[in-house]
């Protein structure tokens, strides 16, 4: 049980998780796991594939199984986000004797997971032709084909971050409106974080 310095500041900044996230640290890291920073949070893996991820929200504090949805969920405790996730799947939790409760349960889906990484199982993700193109941007695609070149040669990830982008906008206005201000992104191959 191994702790990386790199990530100790996580757990020592006072937050209203704090306790709840240093107990999911020591169940973690009691499971042979190597602690990682990644995406500002604690990262746990096995040789360099990442297994489970700690990260804190203002209603809640949970463990997220980047292939979650290939675990079993006898206790049906693990939650998609959105819609739009594919893969990981979340374990919340809003106090830390609800951690405490559920630790064998948590130790259990933990070396499920560890499993599924050695088995070399994947997710098999939807195809970025399987997912909605707003009306709107399908009209500026259509009027513009070097728009639609531009955008067709962009990778498959950056293409759905843009389709996923567009069409959480309830309002058609605000849909253009976050169309228009990515145009030139396109046609410059950047995606949404670049």
């Amino acid at each position: 049980m191994e702790t990386n310095p790199k990530v100790d500041w996580y757990f020592e900044k006072a937050g209203k998780w704090q306790n709840e996230v240093a107990k999911l640290r020591t169940i973690i890291l009691g499971c042979g796991l190597a602690e990682e920073l990644k995406w500002g949070c604690p990262c746990y893996t096995e040789h360099k594939n990442n297994i489970v991820l700690i990260h804190t929200f203002n209603e809640y504090c949970a463990l997220l199984f980047f292939k979650g949805v290939l675990l079993k969920d006898t206790e049906g405790i693990l939650v998609q986000q959105t819609e739009n996730v594919q893969a990981a799947r979340q374990i919340r939790f809003t106090s830390l004797q609800q951690i405490n409760d559920l630790e064998v349960i948590l130790k259990a889906h933990i070396f499920e997971a560890i499993e599924v990484e050695r088995a070399g199982l994947k997710v098999e993700m939807k195809k970025t032709t399987e997912f909605n193109t707003p009306e709107e941007f399908q009209i500026k695609l259509n009027e513009n084909p070097a728009l639609k070149s531009a955008f067709e040669a962009l990778t498959p990830g950056r293409q759905r971050g843009y389709l996923l982008h567009f069409s959480q906008a309830k309002q058609a206005k605000t849909r253009e409106a976050r169309i228009e201000k990515n145009i030139d992104r396109i046609f410059e191959g950047k995606g949404l974080e670049d």
